[in-house]
């Protein structure tokens, strides 16, 4: 593990101590600093108290389920990788999941390998997120009356500042970088989520609707559905 990665810290919050402890010692080893809760209201308080890199949340717990928990860290921290555990595969379950923000989903039972590598794909998605692109040196796009603050990902209208999750803000970069042309739905799920799936994809549709009510301000900016194909930025 490159020596970057070292000072990575991690929250699990997890009502099973068992499978908490075996998660937390498993992550010890591949040398990241791991934090482990085991309901939801002491695993908001470490939020709080503590500066993570990255959340893992059991769904069911006492106290404060894994769903008011990722809602309550998004107030809060809008940038944050959260990746949900849970017993169930649900659509639905799976639906909300992405709809809050988090960042992956995995079903119980799985393999401690396989949560390391979603881990780490997460990581990756994050850091090619934050790297070069063909935008201005100040990381500031003009979108019509908008300014796209790349850096700090806010969306500047007049004197409105819109603070922009990391997804929105990933996705509306992929758009820029294609405006005027189509970006392929499964382009944009590739670089931004990591996969092409029916259910993310309808998470995205969410976050294109957002983006949208962000931008209608000025209506020479639009984000047009390409029917079966993708989006376009115009």
């Amino acid at each position: 593990m490159k020596s970057t990665e070292k000072k990575l810290r991690i929250l699990i919050v997890e009502d099973d101590r068992n499978l908490g402890m075996i998660l937390k010692d498993y992550l010890e080893i591949l040398t990241y600093h791991v934090d482990h809760a085991t309901d939801g209201q002491q695993g908001m308080q470490m939020f709080t108290d503590n500066n993570y890199n990255l959340i893992i949340l059991d769904v069911m717990m006492p106290k404060k389920d894994g769903f008011s928990l990722a809602t309550d860290i998004r107030e809060k921290n809008a940038h944050i990788p959260i990746i949900f555990v849970t017993a169930k595969n649900e659509k639905e379950d799976k639906i909300r999941g992405f709809q809050i923000g988090c960042d992956d989903y995995i079903t119980k039972p799985f393999s401690t390998e396989e949560l390391s590598l979603r881990i780490k794909a997460i990581l990756k998605r994050c850091l090619l997120n934050n790297g070069e692109t063909d935008e201005p040196p100040d990381g500031k796009i003009t979108l019509g009356d908008y300014i796209f603050d790349t850096r700090n990902m806010l969306l500047l209208h007049g004197s409105k500042n819109q603070s922009l999750t990391r997804k929105e803000a990933a996705l509306l970069r992929l758009l820029y970088q294609r405006k005027n042309e189509v970006l392929p739905r499964e382009v944009a799920l590739e670089n931004i989520w990591g996969e092409n799936d029916y259910f993310i994809g309808r998470s995205m549709d969410v976050f294109i609707s957002r983006l949208r009510k962000y931008l209608k301000a000025d209506a020479r900016v639009k984000i047009t559905n390409v029917h079966g194909i993708g989006f376009k930025l115009e």
